[in-house]
């Protein structure tokens, strides 16, 4: 029983070592492993062709260049999604609901873009602070804010993620304490309440898997820009 809403997002302790960890490699045990035989089950080739599926789709509008992020892009994009999906089982704990480590992955990823876009192109990237035919009394200003924009990218992808599914997660455990809060003496409003718990927990399955998507798309749009 939580002593307060926010426990479900401290991290579990066992004879005070964290258990952060054993929940981020989770993931990779829900994965099928490529074995030698000449024919592999369908829960393979339907694994295989999803991420053939997605990694197509996120690298169609990126240049050549910036195809040797595929497989970071993808295995990100995979295990955010599992960790997601993983977390919202019973008794289980989501990693992604800590800010500290959504910009963890956050701040290093888009640092990279940036790095990558100096190096290979200089001139286009850091004419992106500046759009093309702005006054020049406004230059300054411009740049100012394009600046911290910049700087914000990062925040804004660990913010987003952690925000979602925290308050996806609060929304759930108070439906839910409410339904049994109410079932002895209002079923009738308990099972209304039970009804919309079961719209939460699609709509926070579908969050889920979408947020994974938008935290990879963003990372890709900031590379392609930097390719």
């Amino acid at each position: 029983m939580n002593l307060t809403f926010f426990n479900q997002f401290t991290s579990p302790q066992i004879m005070g070592v964290p258990l952060i960890m054993l929940a981020l490699l989770a993931p990779s045990a829900m994965f099928q492993t490529q074995n030698n035989r000449w024919l592999t089950n369908r829960l393979s080739l339907l694994q295989l062709w999803m991420i053939n599926l997605f990694t197509k789709q996120l690298m169609s509008p990126i240049s050549k260049t910036g195809h040797q992020w595929s497989v970071i892009l993808t295995s990100l994009m995979i295990m955010l999604l599992m960790i997601n999906l993983l977390g919202l089982l019973p008794y289980t704990f989501t990693p992604t609901t800590q800010l500290s480590m959504n910009m963890g992955l956050a701040i290093p990823m888009w640092l990279a873009t940036v790095l990558t876009g100096l190096r290979n192109q200089p001139t286009a990237s850091l004419g992106h602070l500046l759009p093309e035919g702005t006054p020049n009394l406004l230059t300054p200003i411009l740049i100012i804010i394009e600046t911290i924009s910049l700087f914000i990218r990062p925040l804004a992808l660990g913010v987003r993620l952690t925000a979602n599914l925290t308050a996806g997660h609060l929304l759930i455990q108070l439906t839910s304490t409410a339904t049994f809060a109410l079932l002895p003496t209002m079923p009738t409003l308990s099972m209304l309440t039970m009804v919309v718990l079961l719209l939460l927990s699609i709509l926070e399955l579908a969050v889920a898997m979408i947020q994974a998507y938008v935290f990879v798309l963003l990372l890709s749009l900031y590379l392609q820009e930097n390719t």
